[in-house]
């Protein structure tokens, strides 16, 4: 008798751009190579502390948090989120100035986040409090923070909500070091062995390009994690995050992961270097680079 397929459990966020990465690969779409995956929807900040602990297989992750489970887990080159001249942005009821930003405690989605942590790079002596993603914008409208650090699709929301950009932190790190702010990575387990890693990250790349490929079609089935975005909002975001950097980390991508890690430790925030390991796929065609 044949051994049952492995059953991967894949964690990622409820959010539209991750929705329509891992679109094909849920709803059997592609060859997943006899494998079976299952969903975990959770907001990126919890992935972060989970992948601390080796909770899942294949997890979304920050950048940031790579130095804090590197001992479990290896970045694939596959299924990267880059902004590329843009990324979360710093919002306020008022443009502040960074002096003004000192005398003030501002609301970050969790203090593990690549938003987080280009935000101490920037200014490393702001204070901050995590506050939960969705939560910012109304937590910054009502007062409680003169200013918070948006993620996913509040970044084109914002200003619908009578907020004013105070800093688009991605940006600021293009003109700042000339390459794109890498956000968010998919880790994979060490102890599922070279073979195992290298299939996954097949399928995961065959339903990124699938995606790319039949967008009308990915793009309904990731309407339904928009948080209420307008179908053309919806797809400029997912254009932001689900492209062909997504599909492979070329060298200057993590040139740019590893130069946000060194400044990370500069400006204090990461305790040690952390050169950050990526697995790349075998079969990967250098085209999409």
């Amino acid at each position: 008798m044949s051994e049952a397929p492995p059953v991967i459990r894949v964690a990622h966020s409820p959010d539209s751009d991750d929705a329509f990465m891992f679109y094909a690969m849920t709803q059997d779409k592609v060859d997943t190579e006899g494998l079976t995956f299952t969903h975990q929807l959770t907001d990126i900040e919890t992935l972060n502390h989970e992948a601390m602990k080796g909770t899942y297989e294949l997890t979304a992750i920050s950048y940031h948090a790579y130095p804090y489970v590197k001992d479990k887990y290896v970045i694939l080159d596959v299924g990267s989120s880059i902004g590329d001249k843009y990324g979360p942005v710093l919002v306020g009821r008022e443009k502040l100035t960074k002096e003004q930003l000192k005398n003030e405690t501002i609301a970050v989605p969790g203090d593990l986040t690549s938003a987080y942590l280009a935000l101490k790079i920037w200014e490393p002596e702001l204070k901050t409090e995590v506050v939960p993603f969705d939560q910012i914008i109304d937590k910054v409208k009502d007062g409680t923070y003169a200013a918070g650090v948006i993620i996913h699709e509040g970044q084109l929301t914002f200003q619908d909500d009578g907020l004013t950009k105070i800093l688009d932190l991605g940006e600021w790190w293009f003109n700042t070091v000339n390459l794109p702010l890498p956000l968010g990575g998919n880790a994979i387990r060490r102890d599922l062995g070279d073979e195992l890693i290298q299939k996954i990250a097949r399928v995961l790349k065959r339903s990124i390009q699938y995606s790319l490929d039949n967008r009308k079609e990915a793009l309904e089935y990731a309407m339904q994690y928009s948080r209420g975005l307008a179908p053309e909002k919806a797809d400029q975001f997912v254009q932001m995050y689900v492209n062909d950097m997504t599909l492979h980390a070329d060298a200057t991508i993590k040139r740019a992961v590893r130069l946000l890690l060194y400044m990370g430790y500069g400006a204090g925030v990461l305790k040690e270097k952390v050169d950050p390991e990526f697995v790349t796929l075998k079969e990967a065609s250098e085209a999409t680079q």
